[in-house]
């Protein structure tokens, strides 16, 4: 019996109190079940009663007491007793517990999916680096944690998009022209410009495929450098996001949104609502009246349209294209925008609190020795994803920036995540999911087969090693669930270190082969099922964060 179908029971007992008359409440739509501290508690607790008395006009223990004899009638529940205020500790019928691991085999990929943001489609923008330079550190770290979360939105049942926003409009477009036309050139870089061997390399790129260019004008070399720069830039961003495992949806161009004259109509749209107005020549969007400090500009003295002018248009592009939740992830350089964001949505007559939601991530760190590691051979001055990858490998990259909440700045010592010992957390979660599938494999050479769900005797699994782990695996869909309604990925890396541990601890109490000439029994059997459905979760909790799951290491 897993935690889920532990709360129907308790809403069936509930329900069957209501129905009796000893209840006078409505029964909730859900109920809270969790594992107590103590496992000599037993199973699962739940404060159902103390939510109840209030509505109910009787004491929590009172209220605890009857559903309590409701629970103790019901199948798979073995006892139940009342604890403190109204607590309702429960424990579970021999074999209940167990069929837990054979309910993860059997569902295999789909342990742990639910449906709990199911109707919801999402925007999820992410990285969204300007294609002026390489994906850095900060951009990897949006990449696997938004990457990470797309993936547990969609295990919830949210309907996600991923999208990258690509900032090809604008003054940092032309210092990336200007610099690379300076280095075809042979001249130094702008003051203002990109520097780093990257722009040599682009620059000679655009020249073996333009041959010509630096014996054209200034203007048409700008527009030369300016195109094919960005394109061979956005190539290169998007070859490293699918080398690291991120695929996106959409890659959206800011400047579509001037070609197609999306950011006129946004300007139209809020003039005509009357947030608008002109003053010392330059045209201001009314985020005052929306809780921002100050009002933003728009369109400036010279007639030069703000980013934040594209960000109207990109807003309400992705509203009209039916999404009903816009997420966006921004660095901590970024924090300051909340709130003028917030007004613009208000502005556009939506409600921030529902439409638009802006998760802000803190700085990563590389040390090596101890050493911080501050610049990057190919960008000069920042360390790129590409360097971070190279250092400890994509998988190691993946979980280590997932691995903590994103408000939190994080270092990444190199020299830690690339042991092979345990304690590299990656390394400790993927070792628990190839020794499981070592004893898989060694099982299958004895001859051993799970055999069908219906055969397997679960209730053999008494051992309170065994009950642990059941527990643990029994915890990966309201992880899930919590990780994704949270935006918390890193709250899936701590579960499967957590389960990793749980499952080392039952390997090395309860011996899962026979040895030598001894036969196999229901128990070896049912302890099959349980490694093998701690192998689902490991794969399938690995797999929302985009990490592998080795059989072999």
């Amino acid at each position: 019996m897993t935690p889920e179908q532990l709360r129907d029971v308790v809403r069936t007992a509930v329900a069957a109190a209501v129905e009796r008359g000893g209840l006078p409440v409505e029964v909730p739509a859900d109920v809270l079940v969790e594992r107590p501290r103590n496992p000599e508690h037993g199973d699962y607790a739940t404060n159902v009663a103390l939510r109840l008395a209030k509505p109910a006009g009787r004491p929590p223990r009172a209220v605890a007491e009857l559903l309590a004899e409701e629970l103790r009638t019901l199948p798979g529940i073995a006892a139940v007793d009342v604890a403190g205020p109204g607590f309702l500790n429960i424990t579970l019928a021999q074999g209940a517990l167990g069929r837990i691991a054979v309910e993860a085999v059997t569902a295999g990929e789909a342990y742990g999916r639910t449906g709990t943001l199911a109707g919801q489609r999402l925007n999820l923008e992410f990285v969204s680096a300007n294609p002026t330079g390489p994906v850095h550190i900060g951009g990897s770290r949006w990449a696997a944690v938004g990457d990470a979360m797309g993936r547990l939105l969609e295990a919830s049942g949210a309907q996600v998009t991923r999208e990258y926003y690509i900032n090809d409009a604008g003054a940092q477009i032309d210092r990336f022209a200007r610099s690379l036309q300076a280095a075809a050139n042979g001249r130094p870089v702008p003051e203002d410009g990109y520097g780093g061997t990257y722009i040599a390399d682009i620059a000679a790129q655009v020249v073996a495929d333009v041959p010509d260019v630096t014996g054209r004008d200034e203007a048409e070399q700008l527009r030369v450098f300016r195109d094919r720069g960005v394109a061979l830039m956005l190539d290169e961003i998007r070859r490293s996001m699918e080398e690291f495992g991120v695929a996106y949806d959409v890659w959206f161009s800011e400047q579509s949104l001037y070609d197609t004259g999306a950011v006129e109509k946004a300007l139209g749209r809020l003039r005509e609502q009357g947030h608008v107005y002109e003053a010392d020549g330059a045209v201001w969007l009314r985020t005052t009246d929306f809780g921002d400090d100050k009002d933003r500009v728009l369109v400036k003295a010279d007639g030069e349209t703000t980013y934040f002018a594209s960000d109207c248009a990109y807003y309400l592009d992705k509203r009209a294209r039916g999404f009903d939740r816009v997420v966006i992830m921004l660095g901590a350089d970024h924090s300051g925008y909340v709130g003028r964001y917030k007004a613009l949505v208000a502005a556009t007559g939506d409600d921030p609190e529902a439409h638009l939601e802006i998760l802000i991530g803190q700085l990563v760190n590389l040390l090596q020795g101890g050493e911080p590691v501050r610049m990057s051979k190919r960008a000069g001055t920042i360390v790129l994803l590409s360097d971070l990858v190279d250092a400890i490998g994509i998988d190691a990259a993946r979980y280590a920036l997932a691995r903590a909440s994103v408000d939190q700045q994080i270092d990444i010592d190199v020299d830690l995540w690339s042991r092979q010992t345990n304690d590299n957390p990656v390394f400790y979660v993927q070792y628990a999911h190839a020794r499981i599938s070592s004893v898989l494999r060694n099982a299958a050479d004895l001859g051993l087969a799970l055999g069908e769900p219906g055969d397997v005797d679960a209730g053999q699994l008494t051992h309170e090693r065994e009950n642990a782990l059941l527990r643990a695996i029994g915890e990966f869909p309201r992880v899930l669930t919590s990780a994704a309604e949270l935006r918390a990925p890193h709250r899936v890396a701590r579960y499967l270190e957590e389960l990793a541990g749980t499952y080392h601890r039952f390997y090395d109490n309860c011996r899962v082969l026979p040895r030598g000439d001894e036969e196999p029994t229901p128990l070896t059997t049912a302890r099959l099922w349980l490694c093998a459905a701690t192998a689902v979760v490991l794969r399938n909790g690995l797999g929302v964060l985009g990490v592998s799951a080795p059989e072999r290491m």
